[in-house]
């Protein structure tokens, strides 16, 4: 960029949705000062012009005791055929590994002092890439991932699954860590997690991203998976309620006015992009200019003034519940 200039007006529209350092299990690794920080933020602005795929990490659940959490190793083990995976390469294989494996995480939480029969014996985490990921380097990322938000803190165990060329990761962490803490990520902790995995990818020459909704163009939050599934085969009921309350906007007590939040704030994003793409097309520097121009055809479809989901045509439901 120019050296004359400091532009960063854009940053709002990369600022994560929650403030990360909120995060009590990782602590987040800020952006450094000056010149750095400004080339990282342009990277990650050409990512979301390129449509860099976006990584997912989630939260899917919990185990209570040792017997639940024998059934969710025989899950993400397909039942002792993959072999699970733990810390410095340990290796698991077959269900009497597991077997200990579970019992051990069990007996260790029984000896927590003070602790509580209903806290949770282990966390259940999926990471996951669009189809066509190379699944042996999305394997080696959460590796690393795990080695540096848990390490020695935390034991865990994870498995890769590579059906129907969709590869995902499922890590199971202990609850109670080695320092008598617990895990028990906010959401200012998965917006770490997810920052740290797209960079383990991006470090194995995997092109990701864990951009906020807002800097491409989409205000609602994706469809829960309950109600995703009850969609896919074709339920009623709550899924047309859960489509009409993110269609109109309404909440329980009929305000509207975090739609109107919503829209302020994708307006003020909208403005700074729009002020960045001008900036950089005046720039004496040819790759300035090619960003300047491609972050204009980027936003060229979203300043109509609708988030990008809804010029998406009707699907087959929601056109029947149209018509109801």
């Amino acid at each position: 960029m120019n050296d004359f200039r400091r532009p960063l007006g854009f940053e709002e529209a990369l600022r994560p949705p929650i403030d990360v350092r909120r995060a009590r299990i990782t602590q987040p690794v800020l952006r450094p000062p000056g010149r750095a920080g400004d080339a990282a933020a342009y990277a990650q602005l050409a990512r979301i012009i390129r449509r860099a795929p976006e990584v997912m990490v989630k939260v899917t659940g919990s185990t209570r005791d040792g017997g639940h959490l024998m059934r969710h190793l025989d899950y993400i083990s397909r039942n002792g055929r993959l072999t699970l995976e733990g810390p410095d390469g340990e290796r698991l294989e077959g269900r009497s590994a597991m077997k200990v494996l579970a019992s051990d995480w069990a007996v260790e939480a029984m000896l927590e002092p003070g602790g509580r029969r209903d806290r949770p014996l282990s966390r259940s985490i999926v990471l996951s890439m669009p189809r066509g990921t190379d699944p042996m380097r999305l394997h080696d990322a959460t590796r690393a991932f795990a080695a540096d938000a848990f390490g020695d803190r935390f034991p865990y165990v994870l498995a890769l699954h590579d059906e129907g060329g969709h590869p995902h990761v499922h890590l199971t962490v202990r609850a109670l860590g080695s320092d008598g803490t617990r895990l028990n990520p906010r959401k200012a902790d998965l917006e770490v997690w997810r920052q740290r995995f797209a960079q383990a990818l991006r470090d194995r020459g995997v092109e990701a991203e864990a951009s906020p909704r807002r800097a491409r163009g989409i205000l609602r939050k994706a469809e829960p998976t309950t109600i995703r599934k009850l969609r896919e085969r074709g339920g009623a009921g709550t899924t047309f309620e859960w489509q009409d309350r993110q269609r109109n906007g309404v909440k329980k007590d009929n305000s509207r006015q975090w739609e109107s939040n919503q829209r302020n704030r994708r307006a003020r994003v909208l403005r700074a992009l729009s002020a960045e793409a001008v900036a950089l097309t005046r720039s004496n520097r040819s790759i300035d200019r090619a960003l300047g121009l491609a972050l204009t055809e980027h936003l060229r479809p979203i300043v109509d003034g609708r988030p990008r989901e809804e010029r998406f045509p009707l699907s087959r439901l929601d056109r029947r519940d149209k018509d109801r």
